[in-house]
């Protein structure tokens, strides 16, 4: 038996706010290490919050807002991520936080994996941003998605509706993803919209579980007085966003669920002990990774090169 804890940072984060959220990531972090957790996922785009202003307010309003939030984005080479990575390692906890990274004049969505030694492993950008997330972030490339060897097992990580790029999924479960971190946001406390959001992200996080035989960590943050405030603050006001939602869990191998669904405005470690030896009494009967895979008639083809716009040839 391989035991050991992981968790869901369910919360939210100070928006619009990088030292803000970056010091409340680093309680949660500390939090983790005082009850034991060797992993902790966060939700997406922890730091500096989710942009949820995108899909209320006309385009044509949001430049000064995304300049705004250009601003409180994570530069990862300038050293911004210093203090998750100290935390880290002061509490000996495995860490994937989702943060807005700013790299030149673009931003992505992003995730990145901390080892509980506080060292930088990588990082996954969002392959397609969503909906409205395309005026804001730019798109990942097959560069970053990548599952990463962590003192707990083989990591990898997805973001919100890139979980419904199945493709993508088989891509890290064909890497041997042991444990899968799925960061979300919520839209459970969209006025009118909200009311499907929490099935749709439940039953993809235990389609992913089953079909991948892993463990899925889901991440999400409710929405709190802050935020509306932030957005109000610079934007007007907006009707169809209230606080509330949230929605936290883990799910095992077959499927079941181990933590959770925590929900609501409550912040809290949503925990499970598990054990990694439940992947291949799953595997057993269906290893979508090698027996169930039938490569010679279904192949999947990842291209893995940064896209960086230029090549340079010759010397």
């Amino acid at each position: 038996m391989v035991t050991f804890t992981i968790a869901a940072a369910h919360g939210s984060s100070i928006l619009l706010d990088r030292a803000g959220s970056l010091a409340k990531a680093c309680d949660f972090i500390r939090e983790a290490g005082r009850q034991g957790v060797r992993l902790l996922c966060f939700p997406e785009a922890f730091v500096p919050g989710f942009p949820y202003w995108i899909n209320l307010y006309p385009p044509g309003r949001q430049h000064g807002v995304h300049h705004l939030y250009w601003q409180h984005s994570v530069d990862v080479p300038d050293g911004d991520l210093a203090p998750v990575l100290d935390a880290a390692r002061m509490a000996r906890v495995n860490v994937v936080l989702g943060i807005s990274e700013r790299a030149g004049g673009t931003m992505y969505n992003s995730q990145v994996f901390v080892a509980e030694d506080g060292t930088l492993l990588g990082r996954h950008r969002k392959l397609q941003p969503t909906f409205a997330e395309r005026m804001l972030w730019g798109q990942g490339d097959g560069s970053t998605l990548r599952v990463f060897d962590m003192p707990v097992g083989k990591v990898g990580g997805l973001i919100c509706y890139e979980h419904m790029m199945n493709l993508a999924r088989q891509a890290l479960i064909a890497q041997g993803l042991q444990i899968h971190c799925a960061s979300w946001p919520t839209f459970a406390s969209t006025r009118g919209r909200g009311g499907a959001f929490d099935a749709t992200v439940e039953t993809l996080m235990k389609a992913h579980a089953l079909t991948g035989q892993c463990f899925v960590v889901l991440a999400e943050n409710p929405v709190t007085g802050q935020y509306l405030d932030a957005m109000e603050a610079v934007l007007g006001p907006q009707q169809e966003l209230v606080p509330g939602g949230g929605f936290s869990a883990i799910y095992g191998p077959n499927g079941t669920c181990l933590a959770g669904p925590h929900t609501g405005s409550e912040e809290r470690l949503v925990a499970a002990e598990i054990d990694l030896d439940a992947i291949a009494r799953a595997k057993v009967l269906v290893d979508a990774a090698g027996h169930y895979a039938r490569p010679e008639i279904l192949r999947l083809v990842v291209d893995g090169r940064e896209q960086t716009g230029i090549d340079i040839l010759g010397s």
